[in-house]
């Protein structure tokens, strides 16, 4: 079994395994009143101003002059994509989002709300149906930079089907990729990944580092990381460093 890197401490944060920010993403909500659509909003919104920032200093590139494409996955991973999209748009920049299909049962309540926001704010959203992938590779050509929000920390195992496509796909293409919490395919823990992953010159770790980012091996996928306050108290901050 792969080793757990043991860096506990990132950017000033707690580095954390995705079992802890699991838990501490409950203890957020039940203890401390801040509701998860609370801590997505952050979340995207954040994403969305640090990807201005890196499109302004690496790409030169302001809003309104900026072309962007954000993957979004059916978890809450894609849901914060959703909504770094609304605000990418908000600000100016020409903005598209693609989303997997959902599991049989559907999206999850902040997948749907944050969709419907998206779309509500002018933000086309297309759905990455198995037929239609490879016309993705003209998009993501076309832009200047890709948000990379696919799979998020309970995403195990190598990632198939329309997921590996699109991953493959936004590899080729050239662009900037910018991973948010994690770049998709590398296990949050151990940084490991099996063969299909995201190739990612910024990752925008939502709250606290993730420790699969601390390895060494996964620093050449990650790019530069940065972590992104969402929200959480400073009680539960300590308690995640503990």
């Amino acid at each position: 079994m792969s080793k757990i890197p043991q860096v506990k401490e990132f950017g000033g944060f707690p580095v954390v395994t995705a079992e802890k920010m699991k838990y501490l993403d409950r203890k957020a909500s039940l203890e401390y009143g801040i509701p998860s659509h609370i801590l997505m909003e952050n979340a995207g919104r954040a994403v969305a101003q640090a990807a201005l920032e890196f499109a302004a200093a690496e790409l030169g590139k302001q809003p309104a002059g900026l072309k962007a494409v954000v993957c979004c996955g059916k978890g809450n991973n894609g849901g914060d994509g959703l909504v770094a999209a609304r605000y990418l748009k908000q600000a100016g920049a020409d903005v598209k989002a693609f989303i997997l299909p959902p599991k049989e049962t559907g999206y999850g309540e902040l997948v749907v709300k944050n969709l419907e926001a998206a779309k509500a704010a002018g933000v086309p959203v297309a759905m990455t149906e198995k037929e239609g992938l490879d016309a993705l590779a003209a998009e993501f050509s076309s832009a200047d930079l890709l948000l990379d929000a696919l799979l998020g920390i309970s995403a195990v195992g190598k990632p198939t089907g329309p997921v590996h496509r699109v991953i493959q796909l936004m590899n080729k293409s050239g662009r900037a990729i910018i991973a948010v919490d994690i770049p998709s395919g590398l296990s949050t823990d151990t940084g490991h990944h099996s063969g299909v992953y995201i190739m990612a010159k910024l990752t925008l770790t939502l709250g606290f580092a993730k420790s699969g980012l601390m390895a060494a091996h996964a620093q050449k996928n990650t790019g530069a990381i940065r972590v992104l306050p969402i929200g959480y108290p400073q009680a539960l901050i300590e308690e995640a460093a503990r």
